[in-house]
């Protein structure tokens, strides 16, 4: 089973403020549901929050340190592994937030699935710093011509 982490980070790392997403970005949230869908996704409960609803067509997961924490249509459990646990069967299972299940997660991940926005965002919450000699790029989409945003961006996969 594959560990993949998907994240949309500015380019100061900010990956959230108030519990939002600081930009609206509808590319990436299609390239997300495009790369997400039909495979286990795994979240904190802060962004499932945020998201207010189960992702259809996805498995939902949620790591809670609340042991009666429950959602409908989402399968919650108290720790990672538990939770990986879960997806055996499933040949890629996604890590999509938030900071604290990112930093937890991101020694054993395999893939990294970045969509870097070229500016620079206030936040409250960073993903970690990516250590780039144990990754190695493997594919890159740049966007410098997207006029329902001020600023360019990049789809990056990367491989340890």
């Amino acid at each position: 089973m594959k560990l993949s982490l998907i994240v949309a980070m500015a380019m100061n790392r900010t990956i959230g403020l108030n519990n939002q997403m600081p930009w609206h970005l509808s590319a990436d949230l299609k390239n997300f549901k495009k790369i997400t869908m039909g495979q286990p996704i795994i979240m904190g409960r802060k962004t499932f929050e945020s998201i207010g609803r189960p992702l259809p067509g996805r498995q939902n997961i949620i790591i809670s340190r609340n042991p009666h924490y429950q959602q409908q249509g989402c399968s919650v459990f108290n720790d990672l592994d538990s939770a990986l646990q879960s997806c055996t069967s499933s040949a890629e299972v996604f890590v999509i937030g938030g900071a604290t299940l990112y930093e937890a997660t991101l020694s054993r991940a395999d893939r990294l699935y970045v969509t870097e926005i070229q500016k620079e965002f206030n936040g409250d919450t960073w993903f970690p710093e990516i250590n780039k000699e144990q990754w190695q790029e493997i594919s890159r989409e740049d966007i410098n011509d997207d006029s329902s945003v001020d600023f360019n961006y990049s789809f990056i996969i990367l491989d340890r």
